[in-house]
Order: structure tokens, then C-alpha cells, then sequence
């Protein structure tokens, strides 16, 4: 078992303590105590509570965005987040539609559609079950919150590593409007806007919209078009309806697309089959230069979303309590088609769609008079059917990719041979009209009853307690058609050459270790059968407590401790296989296929509970919050992809042990400076099976990839006006990650180091005219997102590389 603290921890823990308690000082010295209207520091009033509060008085860990903020540093979607939030990680993959998001290293979600997130993102009440669903350019913001730990007791199922929730600003009485233009290197251009005005007195709408497009910044080395380029839009329309005093009724309408070719994927370790492929004159790209953005792909890879949905919330105003109603609809539709050998030959190539139709119905009856007793009470109801598969095609090149292969190693001809013996046709192994479609089904029903208490003990101490109880059923099918020959073949038993298997005959039988080694794809198992079960039925009572005490009108400090819960996930991928439990009655059932594996369907329920301490100070010139944390999940859903396919398993605990900060530091009119960050000592305390470099391996002890120890952000804000009436900005925001090995089936020396700056400019005319500048990654920081082993080539590996240099100019106009 490793140390869990290191000296080099603690260092970096007294660093950021010294650093706060200087702001803290420099703060006390200005004497002054509650905020007024001549402050510095603007209150920021919250959500994470599901009523409105100040963000110092919540006792919950939460990061709040500005909507300044996020227009400054020219945030465009939840991708670009991270670099404000450090406890917050965003990872974008293989495709538009794969994106996973963390939380103090907490997170899943990857692009098996099967594994819903850790992190659950909620936009303006709504939750958003899938990553296709969220990626999307952010809308007219009022402000984001990004909420640490779990967070089920509120918000229900698949909150057990945290939230994230935007908050869009509803439709005005007056009348309001920006229309926008930006252009960027790689011919990007930018278009968005949004109008609002009241209809009648009781009725006001709005109307906003977006475009983004871009050339990619990857050229193709075989003459296609370049990858990871912008081509994506959005609408969305809003009416706010207010018939009494009492009652408010919110509609909202959204529509997006988005078309786009990605992701650039580098060679980073060239194995022994890079010789293969340049045998057949095909084109591997060289491992010693991955951030040249370069592409061998035989094909153009293609990703589509199409995006939207309508929600409504009514509120109504009662003497002593508010009835607050949330009801959505929302579909998610997407294809994408891939080279998945990546490399100029013809070997492999996939293509894949999924559907998800989401109906979500949330309650609330939540206390207004001031009593001594706040609460809420309230229930979610969740229901969505996915329906998703992919198709695998074997291509041009891919017999002659095996045949090369086989003739490096000493068995030119094998495959060959063993079709004659057999009397089937030359090339029947291998044949570029084989493919392998796998579709499933998931319908999921989940709902969720829950209660909040605030309870006022004295003006300065509140006891809050929360309870949650939620049920999760998922029913599943599953659907192969495989026609990979080889594959489909048991060579211990079929084939026989007058009917002695060939693992008896001395000249064949060497031949046999190697022919399994090309059968990557054995058939599945489908669902449902005679022996296994396809649905599963969760349920869990989560809880939360907390206990927050005002010391004095700018110093809040809080303890608390919660519980979270996710439901089952299935592995809804290539590699879903039955359970090793379920071998003796499939074998009597007779309805093993040729080859069968077994590993998991599903991952059982992932648990979660946290302890935190945590202090909330704020002055006229400044303020800060830092909380110490301790948190742990049970049966955390590990999905790592493996070339062909996922294996998702139940890590038995992961923990993490750290604190997570944040200060604002305004010395005088003109001058903003921010710091913030996490610093994290993650472990697998028990995780037997993990899927490693060479197999299945046993982490227990060790560090879980993929999880920085230290996150730091950084912004200095210099703001300033001029004799004319206009006023301007310089900005620049650093984020700092520290070394982390990427993933745990790929090499050691495949790790991941962020040191980005982003800066921006911008000037405002009094005739409402904006004029703004902006460069991301001004220092062309490089790094890997991720990495992983491509198909059928072992010992190579490749990883996503972030995006290179961005900037450009936009022009708005404000009225």
C-alpha cells in the first residue's frame, strides 16, 4: 500500500493556506463588514440548494461562473469550462458525442452509451442524461455552477460525483437584444444573438441563436479533408408568462445541430505491426512528432448530432410555500462513421447512430415565510428509451494485412491453407463483405422522492438535513449479426481433418495459437436468453447533512456530510459478455456461442459518501472559500476501451483525500485577481480484475490514471475606462494540471501535463458597440486528452492531442 500523503502534498497544501490567509489579512485590514452597495465584491446569490441563497451563506462546495465571466475569457461551451473551474475536468474523444466530465477525479461516461455520468449537467432545471446532449455552444447564460460530491439527495440519480448546472436568463419585459460576429484563424466564424421584449404585460418572449464554424487544424496526409474542424448551430425560444402575482409559467424550445469531422488521433508508440501496414504500401505516421496535427485516415470521419426538446416550469406563489413544476421532453439523435485502424489502409472502418428519447417531471413544494423551519419536499420521474448500435466493416486491406502478418511470423500461407483443407472459397476469412452489427435496446424507468430541512438553531447556526429514496429499473436486448468467419470458429473442436481436431495432429497444431490470436471478435451472446437476466432493479436511500455557523457578518464555516447513488450501468459495446457466474447454465442451456467470453453485462451500482469542512469569507475588497474533503466511492463504474470493444467493471473502492479553493482579490477599481484550485490524493483502495497494460491486474493501492493530484487556475483582470464614456478590459487566465499517467492499459509514458494560458481584450462603446480580441492556448501548450490501444495492432498505441493556438476578433452590438 503506497502513502497516502506525501511530503510534497503537504508543501503544496501550507503554500495555498499561506496564500489565502495573505488575501484573508490584506481583506481584514480594510475593516469593513457586511456588503453594501458600495462594495467591491458583488454578492453571487446561487442555486445549488434549489432556492435562491447567497453563495456565502450555502454550506455547499460549489464553483460559481460568471455570465462576465464566460463572455471574457470567451467560453463558448461546457468543453471550454475547465479552464475557470480546476475541479472540474472535461475530456473530449473519439467522437463530438464522447465527452466525459469529472469531478475531484470523479467521473464516467464515456462513449458507451450505456454508462450515463457521474456529473450530472442540468440546464435551467432539466437534466441532460448523456454527453451528445450537452456539448452543444452554450446559450445566453445568467451563470453556471459547478457543484463538488455527490449531490443525489437533490437531484437525484447519477449526481454521485457532482453537478453542473447553467442557469440561461429568462425572456424581459424590456426591450433587450445583442447580435454578434466573430472571426478566428482557421476561418472560423462566429454568429449569434438574441432578442427579447414583452408581448403584454403578463407576456414576454425571447429569441436566440448561434453559429460556429471552422476549418479543422488537422491536414489529411492522403489528400482528404482536414479533422476536428466547428460546423454547429443552435436556436432556442422562450416565453415567460405571468397571468397573477403569484404565478409564473417558463417555456422554453431549443433545437441544435452539429456536423463535424473528429477527433485527430496521434500515433504515439508504433508497435511491430507499423511494418505490416507500410508493407502493403499504406501509411503509418511517425510516433517521434504526435502534435504535428497530421492525419493517415482512408476516409473522412463524420459525427451528427441533431439536439432538442421543450421543457415548462410553473411556479405558484402560496402564503407560506411555493409549487414549482418541471416538465421536459428532449431527444438526442446521432451517427457518426470512423477509420478505425488509423492508418491509410483499408483495414477497419465503423459506423454507428443512436437514439435517446428523455420525458423528465420534477415536483417541489418549498417553504417562503421565514420561520424557524425551511424545507422542501419533492419528487422526479424519469423515463427514456436508447436505442444504439455500431457496425464494424472489414475492408479492402485487411486480409492482406493478416497475410503479411502471419508471413512475419513464419506461417505464410496459414490462412490459406486452412480455407483449402476446408473446401471454402479463398478468401472467406477476412473478407471485405465481413462485418460485425451490434444493436441494443435500453428502456429505463427511474423516479425519486425527496425532503430538505434548514433548521435554524439560533440566528447563526443552522442544522440542514436531506433525505432522497430512488429507484432505477433498466431493461435490456441485445442483437448480433457477426460474420467474421474465423471468429465464429471453436478451433479446439470444429475444425477437423477427418475428424481429428487439429490440436492433435502434430503438423497443424502449432498453428493454432496464432489463428486465435486473429479472432478478435468472437460472436456475443444475445439478450434476452433462457439463462441471464437483462434488467436490473435499483433502489437506494441517500442522505445529507450539514451544519453552518455565520461567525460574523463576512465568515461562514460548514461541516457536512452525503451520500450519493448511481444506478446500474450496461456495457452496451462489442465487448458485453455474459458473467462468468452464468457459464454452467449457458453451457447446459446449449446456447453458448463459438468462442464465448464472459466478463460482465453491467456494472452494479456505484455508492458514494463525503466529509467536508469548509470556510466561505468575503470583504469589501475580496473573498475566498476552501474546503477539506474526504471522499469515496464504492463500486465505481471503470470503463476502459480496450481496441475492440469496453469492459466496464465495479472498481471495490476508490477514494480521495484533498481541498479545493477558490479567492477573489480586488485591490483597487481597475485591478481583479483570481486563484483558485484542487489539490487531490486519489487511490483505488480495492480494485481487483482492472483492466491493465497486459490484462486483468490488481490495483489495489495504486493511483487511478487519469486524475491530477494538482489543478490550479489563475486570472488577472485589469479593467479601465476612458474619457469618452467607454470602458475596456485586459484579461488572461492560466490553468496548471499536474503530471498524470493517462490511462491504465496503455504505457506509463503516456502521461498528461497542462500548463495553458488563454488572455483576451475587449472595449465598450457607449452607442452600444462591443469590439473584443481572444487567443486560447497563447502558449501552445501540448498535451494528451487520452490514449488507447487501436484494434488488431498490438503494442501500438495512440492518444487524442489537445487543440493547438486559437484566436480571432468579434463584434457585437448591445441594445
Amino acid at each position: 500500500m503506497k502513502q497516502r500523503l506525501t511530503t510534497k502534498y503537504f508543501k503544496k497544501t501550507i503554500l495555498v493556506s499561506a496564500m489565502i490567509s495573505a488575501i484573508s489579512a490584506n481583506a481584514e485590514q480594510t475593516n469593513i463588514p457586511a456588503k453594501d452597495d458600495s462594495e467591491d465584491v458583488e454578492r453571487i446569490m446561487i442555486t445549488a440548494s434549489k432556492r435562491l441563497k447567497g453563495l456565502q451563506e450555502s454550506p455547499v462546495a460549489v464553483t460559481v461562473v460568471s455570465s462576465q465571466a464566460i463572455e471574457q475569457a470567451k467560453i463558448l461551451d461546457i468543453n471550454d469550462l475547465q479552464t475557470l473551474v480546476p475541479t472540474l475536468r472535461v475530456t473530449p474523444l473519439q467522437r463530438s458525442t464522447n465527452t466525459n466530465f469529472s469531478i475531484r477525479g470523479f467521473g464516467n461516461g464515456t462513449n458507451n452509451t450505456g454508462i450515463e455520468p457521474s456529473v450530472g449537467v442540468f440546464i435551467d432545471g432539466v437534466y441532460r442524461s448523456r454527453a451528445a446532449a450537452q456539448i452543444g455552444d452554450l446559450p445566453r447564460l445568467q451563470q453556471i455552477e459547478v457543484l463538488s460530491g455527490p449531490q443525489s439527495t437533490l437531484f437525484g440519480k447519477n449526481a454521485s460525483a457532482g453537478v453542473i448546472s447553467v442557469r440561461t436568463l429568462a425572456p424581459s419585459h424590456d426591450l433587450q437584444g445583442k447580435v454578434e460576429l466573430g472571426i478566428g484563424n482557421y476561418n472560423q466564424q462566429l454568429a449569434k444573438g438574441y432578442i427579447t421584449n414583452g408581448i403584454t404585460d403578463e407576456l414576454a418572449i425571447s429569441l436566440s441563436g448561434g453559429y460556429n464554424k471552422r476549418d479543422g487544424y488537422t491536414d489529411s496526409v492522403v489528400g482528404l479533408n482536414e479533422i476536428n474542424n466547428r460546423d454547429r448551430w443552435n436556436i432556442r425560444g422562450q416565453a415567460l408568462y405571468e397571468p397573477t402575482d403569484n404565478i409564473t409559467l417558463r417555456f422554453i424550445a431549443d433545437y441544435s445541430e452539429i456536423d463535424e469531422a473528429c477527433c485527430t488521433v496521434a500515433d504515439v508508440i508504433n508497435g511491430p505491426t507499423t511494418g505490416a501496414v507500410r508493407a502493403l504500401g499504406g501509411i503509418v505516421l511517425e510516433d517521434t512528432n504526435p502534435f504535428s496535427y497530421q492525419s493517415s485516415l482512408n476516409v473522412d470521419p463524420n459525427n451528427q448530432v441533431e439536439d432538442g426538446g421543450v421543457s415548462l416550469q410553473v411556479d405558484v406563489d402560496f402564503d407560506r410555500y411555493t409549487f414549482t413544476s418541471i416538465t421536459a421532453i428532449r431527444s438526442n439523435d446521432s451517427n457518426f462513421y470512423n477509420d478505425v485502424d488509423y492508418t491509410s489502409l483499408d483495414i477497419l472502418q465503423e459506423g454507428g447512430h443512436t437514439e435517446i428519447d428523455t420525458t423528465t417531471q420534477e415536483f417541489r413544494l418549498t417553504s417562503t415565510a421565514t420561520q424557524r423551519l425551511e424545507w422542501m419536499v419533492g419528487a422526479y420521474i424519469f423515463t427514456e428509451d436508447v436505442e444504439t448500435g455500431d457496425t464494424l466493416f472489414y475492408g479492402n486491406d485487411i486480409r492482406n494485412y493478416f497475410d503479411v502478418l502471419m508471413a512475419a511470423g513464419g506461417a505464410a500461407g496459414l490462412l490459406g491453407g486452412v480455407e483449402g483443407v476446408y473446401g471454402l472459397e479463398p478468401g472467406t476469412f477476412f473478407s471485405n463483405q465481413s462485418s460485425v452489427n451490434s444493436e441494443f435496446k435500453q428502456e429505463n424507468d427511474a423516479y425519486s422522492i425527496f425532503a430538505n430541512f434548514d433548521y435554524h438553531i439560533s440566528d447563526e447556526l443552522t442544522a440542514i438535513f436531506g433525505v432522497s429514496f430512488t429507484k432505477d429499473e433498466k431493461e435490456l436486448s441485445i442483437n448480433q449479426i457477426n460474420s467474421d468467419v474465423l471468429s465464429g470458429i471453436n478451433l479446439d473442436t470444429d475444425l477437423t481433418v477427418f475428424n481429428v481436431p487439429l490440436t492433435f495432429i502434430p503438423t497443424l497444431a502449432p498453428a493454432i495459437p496464432t489463428l486465435k490470436s486473429l479472432q478478435f471478435l468472437p460472436p456475443m451472446l444475445n439478450l434476452p436468453n433462457a439463462v441471464e437476466q437483462h434488467r436490473t432493479d435499483d433502489s437506494k436511500t441517500t442522505w445529507s447533512m450539514r451544519l453552518a455557523y455565520e461567525v460574523n457578518d463576512n465568515i461562514n464555516v460548514f461541516a457536512s456530510a452525503a451520500t450519493g447513488f448511481k444506478a446500474s450501468s450496461w456495457n452496451l459495446s462489442r465487448n458485453s459478455n455474459p458473467f462468468a457466474r452464468d457459464q454452467s447454465g449457458i453451457d447446459a442451456a446449449g446456447i453458448a456461442m463459438a468462442n464465448q467470453n464472459y466478463g460482465g453485462r453491467y456494472a452494479s451500482p456505484e455508492e458514494s459518501k463525503v466529509y467536508e469542512l469548509g470556510l466561505k469569507a468575503r470583504y469589501k475588497k475580496g473573498a475566498f472559500n476552501i474546503t477539506l474533503f474526504d471522499q469515496t466511492i464504492e463500486g465505481f463504474q471503470s470503463s476502459i476501451f480496450i481496441g475492440t470493444g469496453y469492459v466496464l467493471a465495479n472498481a471495490g473502492k476508490q477514494s480521495t483525500k484533498g481541498l479545493e479553493f477558490d479567492a477573489a482579490y480586488n485591490p483597487t477599481e481597475n485591478w481583479s485577481f483570481t486563484l483558485a484550485g484542487t489539490f487531490l490524493d486519489p487511490v483505488y483502495d480495492a480494485f481487483e480484475g482492472a483492466s491493465g497494460l497486459t490484462g486483468p491486474v490488481d490495483l489495489s493501492g495504486e493511483k487511478p490514471a487519469g486524475i491530477h493530484e494538482q489543478s490550479i487556475t489563475a486570472g488577472i483582470t485589469y479593467s479601465y475606462e476612458l474619457e469618452n464614456g467607454a470602458y475596456g478590459y485586459v484579461r488572461t487566465d492560466y490553468l496548471y494540471e499536474s503530471e498524470v499517467h493517462l490511462v491504465e492499459n496503455v504505457p506509463e509514458s503516456l502521461t498528461r501535463e497542462v500548463s495553458t494560458l488563454n488572455a483576451s481584450a475587449g472595449l465598450n462603446f457607449v452607442n452600444g458597440v462591443h469590439l473584443q480580441v481572444w487567443v486560447r492556448n497563447l502558449n501552445n501548450d501540448e498535451y494528451y486528452l487520452s490514449a488507447f490501444p487501436p484494434p488488431i495492432q498490438a503494442g501500438s498505441f495512440n492518444a487524442y492531442p489537445n487543440q493547438p493556438r486559437t484566436f480571432g476578433a468579434t463584434l457585437s452590438y448591445e441594445f
